[in-house]
């Protein structure tokens, strides 16, 4: 068992930055520095450069360690495909360590790969629902909050009293741009924008 490339997988999404967590775990278990891959990117597919690159180095003297399933995948079927592609195709063992039974190193025989496969099988599979539900809570929160006249985005901007008048200097070329901009405290895209939407009224 000791003569197993230890390799670790980490994955954060864009919004939290902060592997730490998963990198000090992947240490404590003894997965060496250099064979931690990691991608920032969201779990919605295996289109991920550093997964990728790892996958091309897992072979049968291989244990791959990752801090929970959700850190793999977040799709049921994809999830699901890509654990068939190390354990079965690569031949190589994954461990996920908060989750102690799943663990292929334990039980080879067929009894462990079948209750292993339907952990991973449940897990996954309520890992996306869990996914979908988010996503139908927060359309719903949304569609009750633009009910009650909540508005999303920005807030207009209030157009200064004399924008009429510095319009019309700026217009007529008695002002550029940038002074027409200052005199009405705004910036100059803001004037511009505001100015062709005046011109379109």
């Amino acid at each position: 068992m000791e003569d197993l490339k230890k390799y670790g997988y980490i994955r954060v999404s864009t919004r939290e930055q902060n592997e730490d967590r998963q990198r000090i775990a992947l240490r404590d278990i003894g997965v060496p520095e250099n064979r931690i891959f990691m991608d920032k990117l969201s779990g919605k597919n295996f289109e991920r450069p550093q997964y990728k690159r790892l996958l091309k180095k897992l072979d049968e003297n291989s244990v791959l360690y990752i801090k929970s399933i959700d850190r793999l995948g977040r799709n049921y079927a994809d999830l699901n495909e890509q654990w068939r592609i190390i354990t079965k195709e690569k031949k190589a063992d994954i461990v996920v360590i908060d989750m102690p039974i799943l663990d292929t190193r334990r039980e080879k025989n067929l009894l462990g790969t079948f209750i292993s496969d339907i952990v991973l099988a449940l897990l996954s599979y309520v890992a996306e629902n869990e996914r979908i539900n988010i996503r139908q809570r927060q359309a719903e929160g949304i569609a009750a909050a633009k009910a009650r006249g909540v508005r999303f985005g920005r807030p207009p901007i209030t157009l200064p009293e004399n924008f009429g008048e510095v319009y019309g200097e700026w217009k007529s070329k008695k002002m550029t741009l940038k002074q027409a901009a200052e005199k009405c405290n705004l910036a100059k895209s803001t004037f511009f924008d505001k100015a062709k939407q005046l011109e379109r009224l």
